[in-house]
């Protein structure tokens, strides 16, 4: 615990002017960001009595080493510079807020040189059409269908609008009317563009031309007496009002606008966004976060504007945001407190392009929709309560009982755990997974290759005494590279005989890892853990304290987890640490050890797949993998290559005919074999690839 009036700056080194701070442990880790109207009043209220301080706050203050500041010219840009560096470093005392689940957005790719409408989730493309975000898929996919009735837009994925445009027959949807099929040459792409930009228009809200203009093709269909005709047309119109009226109408048909509710307790808030365009309820989302800085609702309001707009422009932003109190709210303000809000306000314009209304409504409908908002607000709130995982009491309860049981100074913030992976033997690979404050903290994840070789030959096969020397190797190049990058930033001075540099590159990556020069952001492996857990028992333990007492650090804690029975165990002890079944603590450890054994797995599995994928055409000499990966991306598998001539061969980019002519002899020569499979697994592996001859007591993934 650090002593805030160790690095408190001298009377009157603090501007009196608007700017953004930053607060750094004794790891150079940005802990916290904040902005202030006047720096000097601001920073001063951090280092009183401690005993006055909000008990966050003094926790925060406590952890730093160090205080920085970059001093403004407006409050705006004050705004804008930290939303870049919460966005940049991820402080962990910031106020976080993260999405109760990953919602859905019906996307058009307007990018793309036929339209496509789909499902997306995660981050916003550059060139595509967004709508919502919705609850759930199924409301977007059950809009799509009735919507397709009359605007036949693409939605089959690249590989089998390419599969049917090769064999020159549509997919099921071409054949019955819901799509206009562009991938046979039915409808010009200019045509299939203005079809996606109609079903854009519709979506956006403009509609009623839409329904105008059919109803009109209705009557003149009837006219002519093609009634045919005119009852599709009639269950057209009748599909686009079905799809409307799954959006209820709750303002007035011009608005648009977003509305923002927070429920907050001592501990957490939750957020609620209701999205209206053209008076209608387009979509939905909820965030909640941990409260771990001293902050009201107008401070709360002000973080969710930020990481609601903040990677927005355009009609990304609406025109009207209703909130429940405005930021940095002074004491005399207007009706609808257009003063108050002005930085943020502005902030918000200048993302549009156009002015933005940020207020509280007062009264009418809209107050009334911000109720409703608020009560969803609420329900979110008393629902994430009761998640055993996210309950900020619970991890701190879990940490606390890891500290007891392993006879540690405090709670460690920082786990890192490690796990062994490999598939008979071969291609052994390593994962380190990171938890702070017991949440996964994925940026933060590792993977390593193993190289387990003596002499240029491989020597590890993945045996249990293997595992041992592969978590060695693994605990060696992760500290190691810790050493070397506090080294080069001078926080560590090299014990003699004990330089890191002197040895093999740590990650065999050539890379260097020193601080940056700009921001003092560490960079890779610079943050120590206060514990590391391995996955395995007493000879894995004790590898990884063996790798820590060959470099000197004697600062972190080792455990083990082992499977079986779910024991912990320490490097010097004979018999493990028995935890409860109902302990926090145990959960917790369950929990990394999982995550790190799933992100090994993955990373062995991607592997594996990338090393069978080729088949036969490993042995075809001259041929690189990036051409190799051309070939079967073009042809899709390895059967239709084998069928394919060698004028067909040479139309791949980058083959040659005397490639082609060498790639068609060698699969001439290369017995189709049937489909081989994992009989550890029961997977079919890759057409051409045999799986790797199992032995006993090694044929299974770990």
């Amino acid at each position: 615990m650090a002593d805030p009036t160790s690095y408190r700056p001298r009377p009157g080194q603090i501007p009196d002017s608007p700017g953004v701070y930053k607060f750094r442990d004794e790891h150079r880790r940005v802990i916290y960001v904040g902005k202030a109207k006047s720096l000097r009043q601001r920073l001063s209220s951090y280092f009183q009595d401690l005993a006055g301080l909000h008990p966050r706050t003094r926790t925060m203050v406590t952890t730093a080493a160090s205080v920085e500041w970059t001093v403004v010219s407006t409050e705006v840009e004050a705004l804008q510079l930290e939303y870049s560096w919460i966005k940049e470093f991820d402080p962990r005392f910031n106020v976080k807020y993260r999405d109760d689940k990953s919602y859905p957005s019906l996307a058009v790719t307007m990018n793309e040189e036929f339209p496509r409408v789909q499902v997306m989730r995660g981050p916003k493309r550059k060139g595509v059409r967004y709508f919502g975000p919705y609850a759930h898929a199924w409301a977007i996919r059950e809009t799509v269908d009735l919507m397709l009735r009359v605007f036949p837009v693409r939605t089959c994925s690249a590989g089998v609008f390419k599969r049917s445009a090769q064999i020159g027959r549509p997919c099921l949807l071409g054949y019955i009317g819901k799509c206009s099929a562009p991938c046979v040459g039915r409808i010009s792409p200019e045509e299939h563009r203005e079809l996606a930009e109609e079903f854009c228009d519709f979506m956006a809200g403009r509609t009623r031309a839409h329904l105008r203009r059919l109803e009109q093709r209705m009557h003149e269909a009837a006219e002519e007496m093609e009634y045919e005709k005119a009852a599709r047309l009639r269950d057209d119109a009748e599909a686009l009002r079905r799809a409307m009226e799954k959006n209820a109408v709750v303002l007035a048909d011009a608005t648009d606008a977003d509305l923002i509710a927070v429920a907050e307790d001592e501990l957490e808030a939750a957020v609620q966004i209701f999205h209206v365009r053209g008076g209608r309820v387009r979509g939905q989302r909820g965030w909640v976060t941990d409260k771990v800085e001293e902050v009201d609702t107008a401070g709360l309001v002000e973080h969710a504007l930020q990481q609601l707009y903040g990677d927005e422009s355009g009609e990304g932003v609406p025109r009207e945001v209703l909130v429940p109190a405005l930021p940095d709210t002074p004491a005399a303000t207007d009706e609808y407190g257009e003063e108050a809000a002005r930085p943020v306000a502005a902030w918000l314009a200048e993302r549009r392009g156009s002015r933005v209304d940020l207020r509280v409504p007062q009264r009418g409908d809209k107050k009334d929709l911000m109720a409703t908002v608020q009560r969803n607000a609420q329900q979110a709130l008393v629902l994430h309560k009761t998640k055993r995982a996210s309950d900020l009491t619970t991890r701190s309860r879990a940490l606390e009982e890891i500290a007891d049981a392993l006879g540690l100074d405090s709670a460690p913030l920082r786990v890192e755990c490690f796990d062994i992976s490999h598939f008979q033997g071969e291609d052994i690979v390593a994962s380190m997974v990171v938890f702070e404050d017991g949440l996964a903290r994925k940026s933060e994840y590792r993977r390593f290759q193993v190289k387990g070789r003596v002499g240029g030959e491989q020597v590890w096969h993945g045996t249990d005494q293997d595992d041992v020397r592969s978590m060695h190797e693994v605990i060696s190049r992760r500290f190691r590279r810790y050493l070397s990058e506090m080294q080069r930033s001078g926080e560590w001075e090299v014990p003699e005989g004990n330089d890191p540099a002197d040895g093999p590159d740590p990650l065999g990556d050539g890379r260097s890892g020193p601080l940056d020069p700009e921001s003092g952001r560490p960079r890779r492996f610079a943050y120590p853990p206060q514990l590391v857990v391995v996955d395995g028992g007493q000879p894995q333990v004790a590898a990884a304290r063996r790798a820590l007492d060959e470099l000197g650090i004697d600062d972190v804690a080792v455990c083990g987890l082992a499977k079986r029975l779910e024991e912990v165990w320490l490097p010097d002890d004979t018999d493990p640490v028995v935890l409860p079944r109902t302990s926090e603590g145990l959960y917790l450890l369950q929990r990394i050890r999982d995550e790190a054994h799933r992100f090994a797995i993955a990373y062995q599995r991607k592997k594996r797949s990338a090393s069978l994928r080729s088949g036969p055409l490993d042995a075809v000499p001259g041929l690189g993998s990036g051409r190799r990966q051309a070939l079967l991306k073009h042809f899709g598998s390895l059967k239709r290559l084998r069928a394919a001539t060698i004028d067909e061969i040479c139309e791949v980019p980058g083959i040659g005919r005397k490639t082609a002519e060498t790639v068609a002899a060698a699969l001439a020569g290369a017995a189709p074999a049937a489909p081989a499979v994992n009989t550890a697994t029961g997977e079919i592996m890759e057409d051409g690839a045999a799986p790797a001859a199992a032995s006993p007591g090694r044929g299974k993934e770990r």
